[in-house]
């Protein structure tokens, strides 16, 4: 959150940032405190974090994630369920959770162009997730070819090596403020 707001203030493009949380990090009991006072502390509007979880943490407990859930959404935070296609979950469950983004798994993404089963698996979950108002992001693009199938396909976002490899702070910023200019 404060590098997040630390590149808002230098006056780069607003960007959303996403963290990862593990099932361990999401039973915490005080996962809200620690997110509400890291927004607090930071400055960071609530709606430049998303907060992305598997579909396997948020099945362990529904009833209990789903109020969690719900909390973080009163606080304006963007929720992403990850991996999504990988787990165990039921698709009844999805439209309990109170959350913005599916993420299709890279393991899905790897193998458009050879796999007519991963093809439709792809297909599948940005077509559930369209109908349920979510916006979808493929995970693990790597080639032109796997964003070309995802494009077509009317994917929402795309993520992966394709774009950038993990970068450090500054590394990002010049990626950033590139991308800027390029708009």
């Amino acid at each position: 959150c404060q590098q997040a707001k630390t590149w808002q203030d230098a006056g780069l493009p607003k960007i959303v940032i996403a963290v990862n949380l593990s099932a361990i990090q999401f039973r915490q009991k005080r996962l809200f405190d620690i997110v509400h006072q890291a927004l607090e502390h930071s400055g960071l509007e609530p709606s430049w974090l998303e907060l992305e979880i598997t579909e396997g943490a948020l099945m362990e407990d529904t009833a209990s994630a789903v109020v969690l859930l719900e909390r973080l959404k009163q606080l304006g935070i963007n929720l992403a369920i990850d991996d999504f296609g990988t787990g165990y979950s039921s698709m009844g469950y999805l439209k309990h959770f109170p959350v913005d983004k599916l993420k299709i798994d890279r393991s899905f993404v790897m193998e458009l162009m050879e796999s007519n089963q991963d093809r439709a698996i792809a297909q599948a979950v940005i077509a559930l997730g369209h109908c349920l108002g979510l916006k979808v992001i493929a995970e693990g693009v790597e080639e032109e070819h796997q964003l070309d199938i995802l494009r077509n396909d009317l994917c929402d976002e795309y993520q992966g090596y394709y774009f950038s490899r993990p970068l450090p702070p500054q590394e990002f910023v010049k990626l950033l403020s590139q991308s800027a200019k390029n708009c």
